[in-house]
């Protein structure tokens, strides 16, 4: 049997806020919210994949979350790097800047990183090699 990759949950204040950023950041789009007592589960998606991205909200909270040291970073591929960087610019967002990593001294990945509201790490990929 083969697992299929669902989705990956993050804890976030505001949900308005945070499905607005990764709207104008990533495109994707509310595709489920489900109201629990506490807390409410917000999925998004876009049309690219099948993999969702889970917003946790809950109820009542308005300290940060405190991210810890274990956590990573989610990652996403576009094509054309520098021109969704520039996106996200005029979207007025704040992108890091464009690096390049190289593995026995050859291209391996393009990318850069944005932080959403919540202080989540996130990398954008160009679409090549490994990451095509």
């Amino acid at each position: 049997m083969m697992a299929k990759m669902a989705h990956s949950m993050v804890r976030v204040l505001d949900e308005e806020r945070s499905t607005d950023f990764y709207r104008k950041a990533f495109g994707l789009e509310v595709s489920g919210r489900y109201p629990f007592d506490g807390f409410t589960l917000v999925y998004l998606k876009n049309a690219e994949s099948d993999f969702e991205l889970e917003l946790t909200v809950n109820a009542g909270r308005s300290e940060p979350y405190d991210l810890g040291t274990g956590y990573g970073h989610l990652a996403l591929t576009v094509a054309g790097l520098a021109g969704e960087r520039a996106r996200m610019i005029e979207a007025g967002l704040a992108p890091g800047e464009i690096k390049e990593m190289k593995h026995d001294g050859r291209p391996m990945a393009r990318f850069f990183f944005i932080t959403d509201p919540d202080g989540y790490k996130i990398e954008v990929i160009e679409a090549s090699g490994r990451f095509a």
